[in-house]
C-alpha cells in the first residue's frame, strides 16, 4: 500500500530507445516538471554512463511515486497528474488519492485524472469510522428532532449505518492517523 507523505508525487522518465535496446537510462522527476523534462536532461545520464546512445528521443513515464494509478504512461498524463496535484494541493492529494484507488471517482477528460469539482462535491472528510460520520450526520440534521424518548432509545443505529453506507464511498486512509475518507456517491 502506498503511504502519502508531504512530498510531491514522483516520475520516473525514461529513453524508450535505450530500453528496447536493453538498457534502462532515465532519472527521477517531480511530476510538477513534467513539462519541462526533455532529451536533453537524460543527456548526462548517458554521459555517466561511458556509453554512446542516440539521442533520446522517446520519453516515457516508466515509474511513479504518489500517483494514484498504475502503470506506464506518457509526459502529457504525468503533467496532467502533476497539475491536479497543485490544484488539490497537498494537504487534500491524500484524500484525492484515495478516491481515485476506490474506482468511484469521476474523470476529467481521458485517461484517470480526476474532475477536482467532482471531488470536492462529493468528499465528506477523514473520519474515525464511518460510524462517526453518520452519528455526526444525524446530529447536524436533527433528525431525531421531535421523536419520543422512546422511540430514540429503541433506533437501532447499526442497521441505519449500514443502510446509510450504501449512499457512500469508504476508503481506509493511510498512517499515521488512520480512519477513513468518506465521499458522497452521486
Amino acid at each position: 500500500m502506498t503511504t502519502m507523505t508531504e512530498e510531491v508525487p514522483r516520475i520516473w522518465v525514461g529513453c524508450l530507445h535505450c530500453y528496447n535496446s536493453g538498457d534502462l537510462v532515465g532519472e527521477w522527476f517531480p511530476a510538477t516538471d513534467a513539462d519541462d523534462v526533455a532529451a536533453i536532461d537524460l543527456a548526462a545520464v548517458h554521459k555517466g554512463s561511458g556509453r554512446r546512445y542516440a539521442a533520446c528521443e522517446e520519453l516515457w513515464v516508466m515509474d511513479h511515486e504518489l500517483i494514484p494509478t498504475s502503470g506506464e504512461f506518457g509526459l502529457l498524463e504525468a503533467a496532467q497528474w502533476a497539475a491536479c496535484y497543485e490544484e488539490a494541493g497537498a494537504e487534500q492529494w491524500p484524500a484525492v488519492f484515495a478516491w481515485v484507488r476506490s474506482g468511484m471517482h469521476v474523470v476529467e477528460g481521458h485517461g484517470d485524472i480526476p474532475s477536482l469539482s467532482s471531488f470536492e462535491e462529493r468528499y465528506v472528510g477523514r473520519w474515525e469510522s464511518f460510524r462517526a460520520y453518520a452519528e455526526q450526520l444525524a446530529d447536524d440534521l436533527d433528525m431525531m428532532n421531535g421523536w419520543p424518548e422512546e422511540a430514540q432509545r429503541y433506533f437501532h443505529w447499526s442497521s441505519w449505518v449500514d443502510d446509510l453506507q450504501h449512499d457512500y464511498t469508504v476508503v481506509d486512509a493511510p498512517r499515521p492517523d488512520y480512519g477513513v475518507y468518506v465521499f458522497r456517491n452521486m
